[in-house]
């Protein structure tokens, strides 16, 4: 197991970077490696973040403005390479057509909430650190 996964976290707002932390804690499940966190609050920094590399997961949040989680998530779908996992964090459940739209690997509504978004990002990891390895 590597030593640590690094997620991207995307929102405008910083009270909902701050529950995305919260409810992944340091290790959101004991056979994923602990995470590190990258926060981005605009789209040019979600870019850099992904040019850069080794990013294992993104959480975009799909109420985030100008730059809404889920085009958001369609265009590195579209633009990045090996584009990482995404889970989306979406305002109201009917919103899941939404999130198939944007091409999102997963979607959990807002406000967090600790247990599904734990599970939902360890599977992601699960499922991404397996195929890098």
């Amino acid at each position: 197991m590597q030593s640590s996964a690094t997620v991207l976290v995307y929102s405008d707002d910083a009270n909902t970077r701050a529950q995305v932390r919260l409810a992944a804690g340091r290790r959101p499940a004991a056979d994923v490696p602990p995470v590190e966190f990258v926060e981005c609050a605009t789209l040019p920094a979600v870019l850099d973040a992904l040019d850069a590399g080794g990013i294992d997961v993104c959480v975009l949040d799909g109420e985030a403005v100008p730059a809404g989680g889920m085009g958001v998530c369609r265009q590195i779908k579209d633009e990045i390479f090996r584009c990482p996992p995404v889970l989306l964090l979406i305002g109201r459940p009917q919103d899941a057509w939404l999130a198939t739209w944007s091409r999102a690997d997963a979607a959990v509504t807002l406000p967090v909430e600790p247990v599904e978004f734990a599970a939902s990002l360890a599977g992601l990891l699960r499922a991404r650190l397996s195929i890098d390895a």
